[in-house]
């Protein structure tokens, strides 16, 4: 079957999360510098492949002590584990154009397994004529799996920062021409 190389355009493409942040509100950020590579069968998508690659110290809460914090050795720690990325090794057909892809997941030099559930939003052409496509999904981790364990207990009971980091994201990217390959 043909497959075809694409590049993630960061221009359009947002990695959102979300973590509860003193048991009753929600901190949300995004990470700005995000890079990737996507092998399509658009014949057969669950011979796909993906490759991303997000620059750590790009994580922007819109609080710039945070972000600081965030960038540290008490969670990212950007000095030593520059790049967060996401490798897939499977994925499954769960509807006409939903797909759970399940891949690795490298944090601060952690690798564990993480199940995204992704939306293919469709294929298009740029205004400059270039085949496009985007994709939309999400997944929930628990933040210590990464070694992220930072926290403060809070007087009252609970916690500073809620374990469960909920990631978004829409991802577009654009077709390489010429690069087109034929799998086995």
């Amino acid at each position: 079957m043909a497959t075809s190389s694409w590049v993630i355009d960061p221009a359009h493409t947002d990695i959102l999360f979300a973590v509860t942040h003193m048991m009753v509100t929600r901190v949300r950020g995004k990470f700005t510098e995000v890079a990737g590579r996507l092998v399509l069968d658009e014949e057969d998508p669950t011979r796909s492949t993906a490759e991303v690659t997000i620059k750590a110290a790009s994580v922007d809460t819109g609080v710039a002590p945070r972000d600081e914090h965030l960038r540290s050795a008490d969670f990212f720690d950007v000095a030593n584990h520059p790049e967060i990325t996401f490798r897939s090794r499977a994925i499954e057909r769960r509807g006409d154009s939903a797909y759970r892809v399940v891949g690795d997941l490298t944090i601060k030099g952690v690798t564990r397994p993480v199940e995204l559930d992704v939306t293919v939003l469709g294929f298009y052409r740029s205004m400059k004529g270039a085949r496009r496509v985007g994709f939309a999904g999400s997944t929930t981790i628990n933040r210590e799996d990464w070694g992220l364990t930072w926290n403060v207990a809070l007087e009252a009971g609970g916690w500073l920062v809620g374990k469960e980091i909920r990631i978004e994201f829409e991802v577009a990217a654009e077709e390489q021409a010429g690069e087109a390959s034929q799998a086995a």
